[in-house]
Formats: structure tokens, C-alpha cells, sequence
């Protein structure tokens, strides 16, 4: 409680010091831009610039209770030390109990078009990662894709360089990371995993929370915006996993990773799209489920795979400031697209998502969402709850 009431103690004094007005939000994906990127450039001449975005959701499964949620809240803080210098970071609350940093890193630009970076950043690979406010995608839940392949949101800490070639209409990305943490000693000698069948990586995010590392990783990113209303993305990700000194010699220890991304956003007048495609693959599954002793059916897959394409169209007049879009998504996604050795795939984690709803921006960073979606796996027999969704999100 102490700490939850400083943090909100702190946010009133900056507002109170240095409260400035933000840009309006775009749909347009070759202008739109995250938090940070609205912290590095929309200062207007302050040193100290804050903001905040957050969402509330009320999930209702099938034939099942209802759960009402603070499912975040995060805290926005830019400090501009000269023109060259500035540092950026994200406090983020989850669920009205946990308390995390997202992102806090320093931005140096050395040329109008080159900026060297360090600290806790957010990985470059797909869309939602990187652009997870709640007013930059439809749906009350982010896609799964996102939640389970990438997975979203993955940072880490490293360093690296971001910048454009504006000639060729081509922006960069790339870092140096410590990765995902594979396993920890089972306290009889051997090991207990982070990683599993069903979620992929997403256990073994280390948050930044006293971070192992013994080998780093590589994260690239290429933007091109050369296209009216057309962004196309590609991104990739290579390096194996970190165990601890007492444990990292056993065989099992780690994994290799190797991920491909590719992404695509499009608008047009009242019509907006977007898509992308995720695989990655994972060496040394087989000794890691072994070591961890994983059933045969349940094991860390060799292959993750995922895509998902999005469609939508504002209902209203082009020349209003608000904004309705009806959208329709369909998503699939493979946390067994392949396996190693004896273990073999799961039909319950290759799933299929179809999302359909509204979004209703009633101001540039208000917006409140409903929709339904239809789940499935490929597991014969199987029932997956279908879910309706209901959210309100801002960002300022």
C-alpha cells in the first residue's frame, strides 16, 4: 500500500509541474507511434513529460462467472536531460496487485536520424509488443498470438541502436539482449522449467527481475513505410536461453531460439487492416523436457507458430472526431506446430480464435470495446468456452 500510494503521489506532483497536452491519435500506421515514442518527441520544450494508459475488462466465458478486472495500469515518465539525452520509463500495476517496470531505458540520439538505446526495452517483434496501448488495437484482449507465441509484452534488458533511412523509407532496429530463462534447480539435483507445451516462452520472461544472463541474444527489426496508409514490418530473434552458474552445464539447461516475424498495417479513409505471421523454432527440446520431466504430450515444442489477419471499417463520418469500427479477426495459433524426438504434439494447443466487435473512440485516447469470441482447438472433442468481452481503455 505504501508503495502504491507513492507512485500515485509522484504521478500528482509531475502533473502538477509538468502537465502537457499530447497529440491526438492516429489510425494512420506510418504516423502512429507508442508511449515512448510520444515521450521522446512530445515534450514540447518540458523537461519532464508524464502520462498513463490503462484498461479495465470484464470477461464473461460461456456458461461460466463473469471476472471484472483493473487488468492494468501504467504510468508514463520521460525526463529530457538536453537535446540529445532523455530517459524513458513505464510503471506498470497489473491487476490491482502486482507492481512491475516495463520499460526504462536511455535514448541517445546521435545524429537527427540515429539514437543509441540502453536499459529495459521492449523487444521489437510483431505489432501488439510494441504498440500494446489500449487505443492502438481492437478487440478487449490483445490478440493471442501475442499473449502466447511472442509473447507479449517481452522486455529485457540490453542495448542497441534505432533510426531511419529516410531514402529508402526504412526504420531499424537493433539490440542486444539478455533472454528468456529456461530452468532452475529442483533442489534434489535436478531441474524445474519455465518453458511448457501449452505457453511456449511466455514463463520464462525475466522482467528484469534480477536477470540471469550467460549468453546474450540478438533482436533485429525493419520498417518500411515507402506505401501511402502501408506499413510492413520484419523481425528477428536468435540466441538460447539463460540458466543459472550451478545448473547451466546439465544437459537440458537451455534451448536455442530462433523467431521470425513478419507484420503488415494498412489504412484507407474509413477502412483499417492488419496481419502478421510468427514462427519460431526451438532446438534441444527434447534433453529439456526430458530434464524436466515433462509428459510426453505436454512437452516445450520444437516449433511455435502463429498468425492472425484483421479487418476493420469505421461507421462513422470520416470528418468526425469519433470513431466506431466494427472489426473481424481471425487468429491461429500452434504452441505444438512441431516436437522433438518421443514427445509428441498436442491438438489442444493448436487453436483458432475468430473475434468480432466494436470499438468506440469517443475521444482521441478514450475508447470502449465489446466483443465475442469464437474459440476452438483441434483436439476432437474438446470444448472451449466462447467469450464475450467488454473493456474501456484510455491513454494520454
Amino acid at each position: 500500500m505504501k508503495k502504491l500510494t507513492l507512485l500515485i503521489a509522484l504521478l500528482l506532483v509531475s502533473f502538477l509541474q509538468a502537465q502537457t497536452a499530447q497529440d491526438s491519435i492516429t489510425f494512420d500506421p506510418q504516423k502512429q507511434i507508442n508511449a515512448a515514442q510520444r515521450l521522446l518527441s512530445g515534450n514540447y520544450g518540458k523537461a519532464v513529460t508524464v502520462g498513463a494508459y490503462g484498461e479495465i475488462t470484464y470477461n464473461q466465458p460461456e456458461a461460466k462467472n463473469g471476472e471484472l478486472d483493473v487488468q492494468r495500469l501504467v504510468l508514463l515518465f520521460g525526463y529530457k536531460f538536453n537535446d540529445k539525452t532523455q530517459f524513458v520509463t513505464e510503471l506498470e500495476l497489473e491487476h490491482v496487485e502486482e507492481v512491475f517496470v516495463e520499460q526504462a531505458f536511455v535514448n541517445y540520439a546521435i545524429a537527427s536520424n540515429v539514437s543509441l538505446r540502453g536499459g529495459l526495452m521492449l523487444v521489437p517483434m510483431g505489432i501488439v509488443n510494441e504498440f500494446h496501448e489500449p487505443t492502438t488495437f481492437n478487440g478487449v484482449e490483445r490478440p493471442a498470438v501475442d499473449n502466447v507465441i511472442i509473447p507479449t509484452t517481452w522486455r529485457e534488458i540490453g542495448v542497441g541502436v534505432t533510426g531511419r533511412f529516410n531514402d529508402l523509407s526504412l526504420g531499424y532496429q537493433a539490440y542486444v539482449f539478455n533472454g528468456f530463462k529456461s530452468t532452475t534447480s529442483d533442489g534434489a539435483g535436478g531441474l524445474s522449467g519455465f518453458l511448457s507445451g501449452s505457453s511456449g516462452l511466455r514463463g520464462g520472461r525475466q522482467k528484469a527481475i534480477k536477470s540471469t544472463i550467460d549468453s546474450p541474444t540478438l533482436s533485429v527489426k525493419l520498417d518500411y513505410y515507402g506505401l501511402p496508409g502501408l506499413r510492413l514490418g520484419l523481425a528477428g530473434y536468435t540466441g538460447k536461453t539463460q540458466a543459472e552458474d550451478n545448473i547451466e552445464e546439465l544437459e537440458g539447461a537451455n534451448i536455442g531460439i530462433a523467431m521470425l516475424g513478419l507484420d503488415a498495417r494498412y489504412a484507407y479513409q474509413r477502412f483499417t487492416a492488419r496481419g502478421q505471421f510468427i514462427y519460431a523454432s526451438l532446438s534441444d527440446t527434447e534433453a529439456y523436457n526430458i530434464a524436466t520431466n515433462r509428459p510426453i504430450n505436454q512437452g516445450l515444442g520444437s516449433a511455435l507458430q502463429g498468425w492472425y489477419i484483421e479487418g476493420a471499417y469505421n461507421l462513422l463520418p470520416i470528418e468526425k472526431q469519433q470513431r466506431l469500427f466494427a472489426f473481424l479477426r481471425y487468429e491461429q495459433y500452434d504452441t505444438h506446430a512441431d516436437t522433438a524426438g518421443s514427445f509428441v504434439r498436442n491438438d489442444a494447443y493448436n487453436r483458432t480464435d475468430i473475434t468480432t466487435g466494436l470499438s468506440y473512440h469517443i475521444a482521441p485516447g478514450v475508447v470502449l470495446k465489446g466483443d465475442y469470441q469464437f474459440r476452438d482447438n483441434a483436439l476432437s472433442g474438446d470444448n472451449v468456452s466462447d467469450r464475450l468481452n467488454f473493456g474501456i481503455g484510455v491513454w494520454f
